[in-house]
């Protein structure tokens, strides 16, 4: 999804979000594969592509954790010689035994494009970033600042090394971190009694309370993932910079949402490019304390597991519209919900201002509608309620053309993927047999 750009104060600036979808504009494909640790076993790999043709751009490595014996490689591809490349696939898979994933290919309409299964899987593409934490546009306010891009690299490293199921690395944030964060909590708290959800304003003090929400102190991603998994199960985890649409949703069916851990540069505190910790930790957690919205933000996830890449575009937007710049009824009034507004000192005054067009949350018009990158939102869409939303949202996954259907299994952590065909079958068998039942009834009372 492309950057929004937005004014705040009158200032023009900024904000994008985790659902960007890379260009792919020089053709790359990118492939992660599993090696068991043996002499030259990565180089008989790497000989067989060679010998194919195909040129490698990028190749890097760590150790599995799914497999204690084996290495993860991932690997950019030019994208030229698609055939011979399929033909190579397939010979890693049959031939070697290589475990191989592809990520960014453009996949034939009768192809699943993998998804994880398990929440540990996520380490496969968590680091499979589009822009790293530290690489910064020649417009971003800390771009001339070489220590405020030594920080936001040292984030981006803690992010990059993370692992599911270790606890986040704490930060001791700066004193002028610290005053960034101040400034910014202190003008959008001013705002919350009036323009946010009841359900936002309900947590927020549990938040103060609990995980060190204050003026003067910027809360450790750790103690909020503990304190949201004693609510609804959500937990968060950090990113070394933006994810792609299909990879940021898939953490959402698992609850798990990729957050940073940096601040915005201290020049301009009600200014950000990116997200930052202000927009994760003002805007997205407190709703996610609430069980109603935790599991509309989770349907969402669900249903992008294994979609088609227009789906995809639709969820993203979708999400945009709603878990982003949402608007829901409280009442005879309205409300903002979405992060990019409650964390937006200068935009949740104007989504509720009476400027904007106001419409209904319909999700086969939401999820096509086109969105400004150049001004605040000219058009907000209004949820009943959340749980209103998350039964449009499980209607609208059942447009979405896969042969399956998913469902997560909180104790395990795991998807389960259902055969809609045998599920029909099944149904069917069922229905015949109540019918016959049914039919025997009949025939004694006659």
């Amino acid at each position: 999804m492309d950057a929004q750009h937005c004014k705040m104060n009158g200032d023009s600036f900024q904000e994008s979000t985790y659902t960007e979808e890379p260009s792919n504009k020089n053709g790359v494909i990118s492939l992660i594969f599993s090696l068991k640790e043996e002499v030259g076993a990565l180089a008989k790999v790497l000989r067989t592509f060679e010998e194919k043709g195909i040129n490698l751009t990028h190749i890097e490595s760590r150790p599995s954790r799914l497999n204690k014996d084996e290495y993860e490689f991932f690997i950019n591809l030019e994208g030229k010689n698609v055939p011979a490349l399929d033909k190579i696939i397939k010979s890693l898979r049959n031939d070697i035994g290589v475990t191989v994933h592809e990520l960014s290919r453009t996949k034939k309409k009768d192809t699943v494009p993998w998804f994880p299964r398990s929440i540990q899987e996520l380490d496969r593409f968590a680091n499979q970033i589009l822009s790293y934490g530290a690489e910064l546009d020649a417009d971003h306010p800390g771009f001339k600042d070489p220590v405020y891009r030594a920080r936001r690299k040292e984030f981006a490293d803690i992010a990059y090394n993370y692992r599911h199921g270790q606890p986040i690395p704490r930060v001791t944030y700066t004193e002028e971190e610290k005053k960034t964060w101040g400034t910014v909590f202190r003008e959008l708290k001013n705002l919350y009694p009036t323009h946010a959800c009841y359900e936002h304003n309900h947590v927020f003090p549990l938040l103060e309370k609990y995980c060190g929400y204050r003026e003067d102190n910027i809360p450790q991603l750790e103690d909020v993932s503990k304190f949201l998994q004693t609510c609804t199960g959500f937990r968060l985890r950090p990113v070394a910079g933006l994810l792609s649409s299909r990879d940021f949703l898939a953490g959402l069916a698992f609850r798990v949402f990729h957050s940073t851990q940096y601040i915005r540069h201290a020049s301009k505190p009600m200014y950000t490019p990116e997200p930052d910790i202000c927009h994760e930790l003002l805007g997205h957690v407190p709703l996610f304390a609430d069980p109603s919205f935790a599991q509309f933000s989770q349907e969402i996830g669900l249903a992008s597991l294994g979609a088609p890449d227009d789906f995809i575009e639709k969820l993203a937007t979708v999400y945009w519209f709603t878990v982003e710049f949402g608007l829901c009824k409280e009442g005879d009034s309205l409300k903002a919900y979405g992060a990019g507004l409650l964390s937006s000192f200068g935009e949740l005054q104007y989504c509720l201002s009476g400027k904007p067009e106001i419409r209904p949350l319909v999700l086969e018009n939401t999820s096509v509608q086109k969105y400004s990158v150049t001004e605040f939102q000219p058009t907000y869409f209004v949820a009943e309620s959340f749980n209103d939303a998350k039964e449009k949202l499980r209607k609208f996954a059942q447009t979405i053309p896969r042969p399956f259907s998913v469902r997560y299994n909180p104790y395990t952590q795991r998807i389960e993927v259902l055969d809609n065909a045998k599920q029909l079958k099944n149904l069917a068998d069922t229905i015949n047999s109540e019918m016959g039942i049914l039919c025997n009834a009949l025939q004694k009372i006659k």
